[in-house]
């Protein structure tokens, strides 16, 4: 129920007030879910981009979700992704000419990881040793990641004779193939999207922190030490390398971030490639109950929301994209900040229906 249930009747509520909304503003609300899903899912293109986006998210949702289990709030993935792109790009403008792929795209998701890593373990020591917040630690390395990263690309990576801030192109091997490549060597025809074979490690890696979380002895540590952590101090659990090693993975997860944006699609080291996607997790997080199943299903929500959203702004005429942030909004509302607003409700349904009876 808290898992799958309580989140579809939220987005229900949501997608209600969402089309009174719509309504009150002059549009039809069938036609805008419509073409919301349509733009979606009813196309091989419209797929295909839904799952690229909702690739980027389950990265960051999965990076909330595991520092949250620690009793921790890492709103600092913005910044991980960001150093994860740096170091993915470090390593493709440094090997990416000498190195096969078979070697340069895992030294890529390597570097996405253990930039994204780093960045994140100082935030969780300075918690877990100097009792500094992590809300307010992380947020401030935000900051200053993006501030790094406008720094490199201005006055050491930019490419010779290019106005943008960017780097140079990375060598072939550093390409991480589309999807519509992929199926291409197997004879299926896809449209070419940003879609990368990167939306594979984003299941991967949903699996691995499902087993981490939920099926290790350092899993339930972790667990403890979020949910009691008094409790788990008494039963001999130590608080602090759990602490610095949920920021840790949490952080490893929000770069690979990198990986789908500067290997996946852009073949270079650029500014803005994140574009929000870290916050976004926060919400992703919320509404999938912190749980990996969860996450994967509200970061294809979001994904959906993205790629629809934009199908309506160019669809209805007169649909600007402040009403996609809109309804975008409204499901984080429901979804995300009321997640418990209509549990009791649902909980005496499930009473009546027969789902208590042995409680």
């Amino acid at each position: 129920m808290d898992v799958a249930l309580l989140p579809a009747v939220n987005l229900g509520i949501a997608l209600l007030v969402a089309g009174i909304v719509v309504t009150l503003v002059g549009f039809e609300p069938g036609q805008v879910l419509t073409l919301l899903v349509k733009g979606a899912f009813g196309s091989q293109a419209g797929i295909s981009y839904t799952l690229y986006y909702a690739t980027t998210f389950v990265f960051t949702g999965l990076a909330v979700a595991v520092a949250f289990h620690g009793g921790l709030f890492n709103i600092g993935g913005e910044g991980q992704a960001i150093m994860g792109g740096l170091g993915a790009g470090l390593m493709a403008l440094g090997f990416s000419d000498s190195l096969p792929a078979a070697v340069m795209l895992p030294l890529m998701v390597l570097g996405a990881a253990v930039f994204g890593l780093v960045w994140a373990a100082i935030p969780g020591a300075l918690q877990a040793w100097r009792g500094s917040h992590t809300v307010i630690t992380t947020i401030m390395f935000n900051f200053i990641a993006s501030a790094l990263l406008g720094y490199l690309l201005v006055n050491q990576l930019k490419e010779p004779g290019n106005m943008t801030p960017e780097s140079r192109a990375f060598g072939e091997s550093a390409h991480l193939p589309g999807v519509h490549e992929a199926l291409g060597w197997l004879g299926i025809e896809w449209p070419r999207t940003p879609l990368n074979l990167t939306v594979l490690l984003a299941v991967l890696s949903a699996l691995l922190v499902w087993l981490a979380l939920w099926k290790t002895r350092g899993g339930y540590a972790l667990r403890a030490v979020g949910f009691a952590p008094d409790a788990a101090i008494y039963g001999g659990i130590r608080p602090k390398g759990l602490i610095v090693a949920s920021m840790a993975a949490s952080g490893a997860l929000a770069g690979l971030v990198g990986v789908n944006e500067i290997a996946g699609v852009h073949g270079r080291l650029l500014p803005d490639f994140v574009a929000g996607a870290g916050f976004a997790g926060i919400a992703v997080s919320l509404i999938g109950r912190n749980h990996p199943l969860g996450i994967v299903l509200a970061s294809l929500l979001f994904g959906a929301l993205y790629q629809g959203g934009s199908e309506l702004a160019f669809e209805i005429n007169g649909f600007s994209r402040d009403m996609v942030f809109m309804l975008q909004g409204l499901v984080v509302l429901f979804a995300g900040a009321m997640a418990q607003v209509a549990a009791p409700a649902l909980f005496k349904v499930w009473r009546f229906a027969g789902g208590g009876r042995h409680g």
